[in-house]
């Protein structure tokens, strides 16, 4: 069995596709689509050196617009601030006193859970809202300001 260069391209397009399946770098896509710019050239009839020169090209300018794109995008919160990955953010919990250390026990979800106030946040009682959730504790801050 004789493989053609198409054929030889295709592979290696799919083996890039397998490979960002399995990591998960989406950057392997754009390379993809280099490999099969190369493939179309071979099929194209194309000589070797203009198959290569498609094929960086194409890859290379897929990967750049992609990174400049991830660029421009807003970044998303941390996980433990992001309401995406955390539903309990932004929820509203009643503290009835602050300790010394800033530091309560609040009610929230049928259960009793340690919170902290956020940095620079006066500690008066009163409605407050999760701004966090680090580990088992609550991060919170003031639902008005005083």
């Amino acid at each position: 069995m004789d493989l053609s260069t198409a054929t030889f391209w295709w592979v290696l397009a799919g083996v890039a596709v397998a490979a960002e399946l399995t990591t998960g770098t989406f950057y392997l896509l754009m390379i993809a689509l280099g490999l099969a710019a190369g493939a179309v050239s071979a099929h194209l009839g194309l000589s070797a050196s203009l198959q290569i020169t498609i094929a960086a090209v194409v890859a290379g300018g897929a990967t750049a617009l992609w990174h400049w794109r991830r660029m421009k995008l807003p970044r998303s919160a941390p996980v433990a601030e992001n309401r995406d990955v955390n539903l309990d953010i932004g929820e509203r919990v009643q503290v009835d006193a602050w300790g010394s250390d800033r530091t309560t026990r609040v009610s929230y979800r049928g259960t009793l859970w340690t919170a902290r106030l956020v940095p620079d946040s006066p500690a008066h009682p009163g409605p407050h809202l999760v701004k966090a959730v680090e580990g088992n504790w609550l991060v919170l801050a003031p639902a008005s300001p005083h």
